[in-house]
């Protein structure tokens, strides 16, 4: 019992939340929301964070006798994969390398259904902060299109900037394995390559470095 209580503490230590969510309601309804999804890469495939972004639905009264709370159109919300690369471009707004992607161009991502366009910027009227606007145009005409911003503040700013640039490495190769492993196999390869031949102890000894 003690082992399998041990187990499981060490899984709830190795857990994470891969997700960031900012709010940002006003009382004239008009503002909107955003979440950043984390997606570690693994075998083949390459990680990236999925960015959503919601307007404002209702206003909400926190004063009233019985408060309610602001709601967002999650329902109908534009959602686009944010890759390395676009991480990247990011950042170099945000650390002030540039004031804006590929000088106001944006991103630009298509699929067989829309394309939808990425544009983030450093803006200092009216108010300070960093603006993103994502815009989602049906292919075929089929459908309406979507439009939404969000204004980071200078503050949330450099959060998700720190918050970006400190999950970059899990985006790039995923999440490191905390157990040693048996590098056996990619050894003997490498040596094979090399036409060095190998032998039936050289992978231990690399686990036995490892751990």
């Amino acid at each position: 019992m003690n082992s399998e209580n041990d187990r499981n503490q060490q899984q709830a230590i190795g857990r994470y939340r891969p997700n960031l969510c900012l709010y940002h309601a006003n009382a004239k309804g008009t503002g909107s929301a955003v979440k950043m999804n984390l997606h570690p890469a693994h075998d083949n495939t390459d990680g990236c964070i999925m960015l959503t972004i919601a307007n404002q639905l209702t206003v909400g009264n926190r004063l009233a006798p019985q408060p309610t709370f602001a709601t967002f159109d999650w329902e109908n919300a534009i959602c686009v994969k944010l890759d390395f690369g676009d991480l990247a471009q990011l950042l170099q707004v945000m650390r002030g390398e540039c004031e804006s992607i590929s000088d106001g161009k944006g991103l630009y991502h298509r699929t067989h259904k829309a394309a939808t366009s990425v544009r983030f910027c450093h803006r200092l009227e009216p108010v300070p902060g960093y603006l993103l606007e994502v815009c989602r145009k049906p292919i075929g005409g089929e459908g309406e299109e979507c439009r939404a911003c969000f204004v980071f503040s200078l503050a949330e700013a450099l959060g998700v900037c720190e918050a970006v640039t400190g999950v970059l490495g899990v985006v790039a190769f995923g999440i490191p394995m905390l157990m040693p492993h048996d590098t056996t196999a990619y050894r003997n390869a490498m040596r094979a390559q090399r036409g060095v031949e190998s032998s039936p102890d050289a992978g231990r000894s690399e686990v036995l470095r490892a751990s």
